[in-house]
């Protein structure tokens, strides 16, 4: 009987194994990108490099091992848990630069028009990330790709004047900020993965500030045990797309980041957000005290992501000096 039963076992722990591994190699993050990887002829051309990490970002997004897994709805991309949350820091720096893109880059002033290509972009990549049917996000966001490689095309084309970028110290400060936003929430939700005590400021340095809704003037702030690696996980794909765009500023704004004499700043905050990509030698992120005997991974993380915001705020201030 034992040997007539046995398929019945076997079969579905070789599936099971294979899922598993497939699970696993789903979950493996993209290698470095080489964003500049466009014609040598072109890469003279301001803006070329900004649109072009833009873009190798979203593709690598799509086309990663197992693909964009956020919206998938059957094994083993429904049990993934870590890959979505990555895909998700990724997807918010997209977001936030095809934003400044169309808004600040390619206009020179608040009543020009804006680009046309640039219009379709930002709008395609704000659909829901877990949209997978009418519409699917990967068909949306190969949409915002296909109109930023027309933009591209357009930049690169000199007998063309309808597309420009304009590397100004005003146009980097206004993405700056977002990107300052986001470090700032990240790094908040990353060092409350211990509960500590925070004082309430929301009101300061304004004597007649108000708020909607009272609250009391500390709070005990912990995230819960479930968040734990999913803002961890976010936090790395946040740092991973913004060293591939920070390098691009660094080629199309370079005149400008040498005249305010801020290429060390830049440059130092790429450190710091590469050093949130090492390897994790850990199964599954830990979240010990402090300064016990098991690590905290959470409070590391925030450790570089709080000191690259803080090279952030450096660096807009010296944008806006002049």
């Amino acid at each position: 009987m034992g040997i007539v039963r046995s398929p019945f076992f076997i079969v579905p722990t070789i599936l099971l194994m294979l899922l598993l591994l497939l699970g696993w190699y789903w979950s493996q993050e993209p290698s470095d990108l080489h964003p500049m990887d466009v014609e040598s002829q072109s890469s003279n051309v301001v803006g070329v490099a900004t649109t072009g990490a833009l873009i190798n970002t979203a593709q690598a997004l799509l086309n990663k091992p197992g693909g964009y897994l956020s919206n998938d709805v059957i094994p083993p991309s429904v049990f993934i848990d870590n890959m979505p949350n990555w895909e998700f820091g990724v997807l918010q720096q997209i977001r936030d630069l095809a934003k400044s893109l169309r808004n600040d880059y390619s206009r020179s002033q608040t009543q020009s028009l804006a680009d046309k290509d640039l219009e379709l972009a930002e709008p395609k990549f704000n659909v829901d990330s877990e949209s997978w049917l009418l519409p699917s996000a990967e068909g949306e966001y190969e949409e915002g790709i296909e109109a930023l490689e027309r933009y591209l095309s357009r930049l690169q084309d000199s007998s063309q004047r309808d597309a420009q970028f304009y590397a100004r110290a005003d146009n980097l400060r206004e993405w700056l900020s977002l990107v300052e936003k986001r470090l700032g929430s990240l790094s908040q939700r990353l060092s409350q993965a211990r509960p500590q005590i925070r004082e309430n400021t929301d009101l300061a340095g304004d004597a007649n500030a108000q708020q909607s809704t009272a609250t009391s003037s500390q709070q005990v702030v912990k995230t819960s045990w479930w968040d734990i690696d999913d803002n961890f996980y976010e936090a790395r794909g946040t740092a991973w797309a913004l060293i591939h765009f920070l390098r691009a500023a660094e080629q199309d704004f370079k005149p400008v980041l040498e005249d305010k004499n801020a290429l060390p700043t830049l440059r130092q905050i790429i450190i710091e957000l590469e050093s949130t990509q090492k390897n994790v030698s850990s199964p599954m992120i830990f979240n010990g005290s402090g300064f016990g005997m098991f690590a905290n991974h959470s409070l590391v993380m925030s450790s570089y992501i709080g000191r690259a915001n803080s090279a952030i705020r450096d660096l807009r201030r010296l944008l806006a000096d002049g």
